[in-house]
């Protein structure tokens, strides 16, 4: 039964494949080449050679350089200071960054995430989507709703509700694959005198 099922979808033709591939990695830049082995049913060497010739790179060389894209944008934070990468970044809209949790981000005898560097990657990612050279945490209403483990890769997500003078309120959502482990709302002081209170007075907002 298996061998038939395998069969059926390896008869899928090489360019329909390739088609079907590329718009998987669009939809989801964080899939990795055994996902997409599962889910194409052929072999791992066929996926990186579809890649090779469709000439999309790997998975760490596609978070690379989407990070290196967005750090160009923050403002508020110097790079050695974001936790995570931050892959996307819409200046006062919204922002997505990644984040693994290797071994000295979790307990020894548990290999369970220290809350403490969830809730950074998090806080980081609130600051930095600020369009102002000076953005601090305020307040954070958090919660954690499940643990995360030893090499599992944290994507927050945040958006910014709400933009006043001084103030901006920022939702951040962390998940794990598609499962929800962390949400939190921030609170996020910024510098008074590049904004007012009908909006962002710098000419340079989009």
């Amino acid at each position: 039964m298996r061998r038939r099922r395998c069969g059926t979808i390896e008869r899928i033709p090489k360019r329909l494949r390739q088609q079907q591939l590329m718009k998987a990695i669009e939809d989801n830049p964080f899939v990795t080449d055994e996902e997409l082995t599962k889910r194409f049913g052929v072999s791992i060497q066929t996926i990186r050679l579809d890649r090779l010739e469709l000439g999309i790179p790997e998975l760490r060389e596609r978070i690379k350089l989407m990070a290196e894209q967005s750090y160009d944008q923050v403002r508020s934070l110097p790079l050695h200071e974001v936790i995570g990468e931050i892959i996307d970044l819409q200046l006062d809209k919204s922002g997505i960054s990644i984040f693994e949790i290797r071994e000295e981000h979790v307990f020894s005898r548990t290999k369970i995430a220290r809350g403490h560097h969830i809730f950074a990657q998090a806080n980081s990612l609130a600051v930095a989507v600020i369009n102002d050279a000076i953005a601090l945490t305020a307040s954070a209403d958090i919660r954690f709703i499940r643990s995360v483990m030893l090499g599992e890769k944290c994507v927050a997500k945040c958006y910014v509700r709400t933009v006043t003078r001084g103030k901006a309120k920022v939702e951040v959502f962390t998940y794990v694959n598609d499962e929800l482990v962390f949400q939190g709302n921030f609170l996020i002081y910024h510098s008074k005198k590049e904004r007012g209170e009908g909006g962002y007075l710098n000419a340079d907002r989009d």
